[in-house]
Parts: C-alpha cells; structure tokens; sequence
C-alpha cells in the first residue's frame, strides 16, 4: 500500500534495525590479498611474503593470490615454469609456514616474456595454440609446489582445458582453477603493469583481452570456461564491471570471483590522501556494491585493511 500506510524509513531508523535487514554483507572471510614476490632478493623477499601473508589471514583473509617478477624474462617466459621461479618457492614457504591459507597463483606469461605479452610471440602475433602449453605447465609447476587454485589469465582460446587436463594427467585433479574469464582490455591495469614491469613492449593486448564494450561475449566467455573445467570464474576489473558481474551470477552456478585492480585502489587511494573522501567508508562501500551484484569472493589490494575494519 502506497504512503502513508507504507513507510520505507521505519526500516532505516534505527542501526540495529538496517542492520537487521541489510540485504548484501561483507566480510573477511569473502576478500583475497594479491601479493607480489620478486626474485633476486632471495630469502628477504619470501620472509617478507610470509609474513605478510601472516598478517592477512589473522585478520581473517582466508586465501592469497600470488604473482611473480622474474629475476630475469625471455621470448619463451622460461621462468614462468621453473620450479626453482619465485612464485614456485613462494607457493612453498606459504605451504609450510601458514599452513591454514588458501593459496592461489595468477597463471599468466607477461610478467616473464621480454615482449610483455600473454602468450608466446610468432610472427609477430601472439600464436594461441603454441602458448597453451606453457600455460599448463606453468600451472602445474604452480601445482607441485603446493598452490591450492590456479588462476589463468592470459585469456588464450582453450587454456582453462589444457590447464585442466596438463593438471589431471600429472596427478593434481584435486587442483582448483579459478578462470579469469571475462578480462577486459581495461585502463585501470596501469599500475600493476608499471609494478609488475609487465607492458607490453610493442602493441597492446586487445587481440586477446575482452573489448569493453562486449557484455554477452563475456557470458560466453564464462559458460565456455566452465565446460572446459573451471571450478571458479572471474570478472576483472570490477567497479566499471558490476553489470558483468550481475550477468554470470544470473547465468552460472559456480563460484564468481571479481578482481577490484589496481587502477581501483589507487583512484580510491589518491582522493582518501588529498583529503576527498573517508577512505574507509568509499572501500567498504565499493566492496559492497561489488558484493551485491553478485560477487561471492573479491581480489583486492585492501582485503587486509578492510579485514581489520570489518573484524
């Protein structure tokens, strides 16, 4: 019935009461912390992830994703899959020092070619087919070393199968994969990439990565995926993204993932430092409109702050 029998502010007067109805919650256990390791600086650097890492799942972070920065790069990503590369002795001190910790790995070669590319270069074209091979066995070096979920996402045709079955045939079908399934070609990459030292030296990364503007190819994109074995599936950026987001919750039924990235954070980062807005509120907020079109877990750089704000 219209006003003034109904009234939709009884429902907001008091904080118990909205707290009673709150329809979208978040909350530690639903954030992932990115961490990067760089080889070269040996056994400061794991310590340095370890207890970080630490840090995070005693606030209540359940699970970490972690990228590597090679000590050195080549054309073939030749580091991407030694088990004696930096993520692969990270997965390992994670392993045996916090025991209780989901590890994830991002699977992905543009942080270890030369090029800076996803994949492997021929004839001046990422060449797809070639480069699934290096994916799988960067994944199952991933595996060996102890990583509880692979996450590939150099967004090559048919990398979530040959993921899936390099993984089964060496023995790890128990290794989760989490797809980065609906990357887009975004500008709020930028500061991983400047991190990371990860863009690309010539051209850029839409022949591979979603256009923008493309909502149900990223459905497709999604529902491929999981035919090809994912157990989890993501959307990367986030904010600019909710609509994705709403989409493959309505039309999946496994695990979404949403990866709130680096241009995110340092937007909300920059206007917090100048005075502009309540840092925490705008992250909590963002994590809850992230949350609520449909997000079951979020990769962001401020699980562990929100993780204290929200304990």
């Amino acid at each position: 019935m219209a006003f003034p029998v109904t009234r939709m502010r009884r429902l907001r007067r008091t904080a118990g009461v909205r707290d009673l109805v709150r329809e979208t919650r978040v909350s530690p256990a639903d954030l992932i912390q990115p961490f990067f390791v760089r080889h070269g600086t040996g056994e400061e650097e794991i310590a340095s992830l370890v207890e970080r890492a630490a840090e995070a799942h005693a606030a209540g972070v359940p699970a970490v994703i972690v990228f590597g920065l090679p000590a050195r790069k080549d054309e073939a990503a030749s580091e991407a899959f030694d088990d004696e590369g930096i993520v692969q002795m990270g997965v390992r001190a994670l392993r045996a020092h916090v025991p209780d910790l989901v590890v994830m790995t991002d699977v992905c070669l543009c942080q270890y070619t030369s090029h800076g590319h996803c994949g492997i270069i021929q004839d001046g074209e990422v060449a797809n087919d070639v480069s699934l091979e290096v994916l799988a066995d960067t994944a199952v070096s991933h595996a060996r070393a102890g990583a509880d979920i692979v996450a590939p996402s150099d967004m090559m045709d048919g990398r979530v199968g040959a993921i899936r079955s390099a993984l089964d045939a060496e023995g790890y079908e128990t290794t989760s994969i989490l797809a980065y399934s609906a990357k887009f070609a975004s500008a709020f990459y930028g500061p991983f990439r400047d991190a990371a030292h990860s863009a690309p030296s010539h051209g850029d990364r839409r022949s591979y990565q979603m256009d923008p503007a493309n909502g149900r190819e990223a459905v497709r994109e999604a529902l491929l995926d999981i035919e090809e074995g994912a157990d989890m599936v993501m959307v990367k950026p986030a904010l600019p993204y909710l609509d994705i987001l709403r989409s493959l919750r309505d039309q999946t039924r496994v695990p979404l993932a949403a990866y709130q990235v680096s241009g995110e954070y340092a937007m909300i980062a920059a206007a917090a430092a100048q005075g502009l807005l309540d840092e925490r509120a705008a992250v909590l907020e963002a994590l809850t409109a992230i949350r609520r079109a449909g997000a079951d877990m979020v990769i962001t750089y401020h699980a562990a702050r929100a993780a204290q704000w929200l304990s």
